[in-house]
């Protein structure tokens, strides 16, 4: 793909994503996600970048949790993020929290965070790092870009996975259910990232390749048709050779 035409597209104001212009740090940590999604279907590769893009405020960059783009201080000790999500939780801002799961270090950290020391694990196989033994290599574009990646396309974050929301159009309003549970306040938002997204890819020259959905398969016509027949080649394959 040209990527410069890829980002020429983005830096138009009517992209209705950057506006005018990316930071070299947005630039870096998008490459990251390009590289690691190049085998992805267009529209699963604008989800990803849809819901980093939502994730990150726009930053697409990683970061610790608690850290906003406005801050000054963009990779604060651990023990900052900690004393900052305890304030948080003891005045009830963190209301979806049933118990802290930030104090031994499992905060937030990626372009799409990885919060819990299971989580950490989970991922360490699928990005090429031990995520446990340095939880910071979260923080690293290449391997942030391949969490969200691989996190995506193989559900390991809620379960939900891209190929659940196929067909056509790609439904990037359900898919925000890979990432978040409750869909329903940040979904079109997402929808819309992701479409812009869409574009810029398209601008590029990004294959239109699709995957096939499991979601999709009909449950009569040209699918049923399929596999009935493939039965009844079995069928007959083995009374032919008397085995039935």
């Amino acid at each position: 793909m040209n990527r410069a035409a890829f980002f020429d597209c983005l830096r138009k104001r009517e992209s209705g994503v950057f506006g005018t212009s990316l930071s070299q740090r947005q630039v870096t940590a998008t490459d990251a996600i390009l590289d690691a999604g190049a085998h992805l279907p267009i529209d699963h590769l604008a989800h990803v970048l849809g819901e980093v893009y939502h994730e990150t405020g726009g930053g697409m960059y990683p970061v610790k949790e608690t850290v906003f783009r406005s801050h000054k201080d963009q990779n604060p000790s651990d023990a900052t993020v900690i004393a900052r999500l305890d304030a948080a939780y003891r005045r009830g801002r963190l209301p979806w929290v049933s118990a802290p799961y930030w104090r031994d270090g499992w905060f937030g950290r990626g372009g799409i965070q990885l919060t819990h020391r299971a989580n950490y694990a989970k991922l360490s196989p699928y990005v090429g790092a031990d995520l446990v033994k340095n939880p910071d290599k979260a923080l690293d574009p290449a391997i942030s870009a391949k969490v969200a990646v691989e996190g995506c396309s193989r559900g390991l974050f809620t379960g939900k996975k891209l190929a659940d929301y196929d067909g056509d159009p790609f439904d990037h309003f359900g898919a925000r259910a890979i990432v978040n549970g409750d869909k329903r306040v940040t979904g079109h938002d997402v929808s819309d990232y992701a479409l812009a997204f869409t574009k810029a890819l398209r601008a590029a020259g990004y294959a239109e390749k699709r995957a096939v959905s499991a979601r999709k398969t009909p449950s009569g016509g040209e699918g049923a048709a399929n596999g009935l027949m493939d039965v009844l080649r079995r069928i007959f394959e083995a009374l032919k050779g008397g085995k039935a």
